[in-house]
């Protein structure tokens, strides 16, 4: 049996990853865990984040698990969901500035307390839905129309210009990766897990997918 572990770090939407992967793929195991052994034996890994980065990667840090990513996701899927995607940047601005894990070397900014689009304040945190265009060809992306909604909630994101690594981009003020990939891993800003029948099949083909 194929099995799904989902990095527990305490910093994750833990529950409701597991039940949509469950949901999705009923036939795999689906393991939260931080039990280092369980993650390497895995098929597939999850590294899922909410909260502040700054917080993310002291748990991460202390846990190890910056290592742990960088082993697993070279020769396994690896899927990094909201500041789970952030974690696995060079460095972001959150909390007077924070080094990542630095997988890809992007930066995470801050979108700002005077966001504005065609006169209109916008309101930080991004949350809600909103369209995302998909610049690669990625088996992620299989059965998900071009242009389809996800839904994101956050306050900063990895920059859109000159990121060659972006698998998918959204427009909110400001450009943005909505998702990059490269060799194994796959990762995003939305949660796939909150987007309805879009997150759910990415997830779907997430569990289907055999890596690089």
């Amino acid at each position: 049996m194929k099995t799904v572990a989902i990095i527990d770090y305490g910093m994750g939407n833990l529950h409701s990853a597991r039940k949509a992967v469950e949901h999705v793929a009923p036939d795999v195991r689906v393991l939260v865990t931080d039990n280092a052994d369980q993650i390497r034996e895995a098929d597939h890994v999850i590294l899922p984040g909410v909260g502040a980065i700054r917080d993310c990667m002291h748990e991460i840090r202390r846990l190890e698990v910056d290592t742990l990513v960088r082993e697993v996701s070279r020769d396994r899927p690896f899927l990094g969901i909201c500041v789970g995607m952030q974690a696995l940047m060079s460095r972001s601005e959150e909390n007077g500035g924070v080094d990542c894990i630095n997988l890809f070397p992007s930066q995470v900014r801050y979108f700002g307390d005077h966001l504005v689009e065609n006169g209109e304040r916008l309101k930080v945190p991004h949350m809600g839905w909103n369209e995302v265009q998909q610049t690669v060809d990625h088996p992620l992306w299989h059965n998900i129309p071009d242009g389809d909604r996800f839904y994101f909630v956050h306050s900063y994101y990895a920059e859109a210009e000159g990121n060659a690594d972006i698998a998918g981009r959204s427009h909110y003020g400001v450009d943005l990766a909505a998702a990059v990939a490269r060799d194994n891993i796959f990762a995003v800003q939305f949660h796939p897990e909150k987007s309805a029948r879009a997150g759910l099949q990415l997830l779907k083909n997430f569990v289907d997918w055999s890596g690089k």
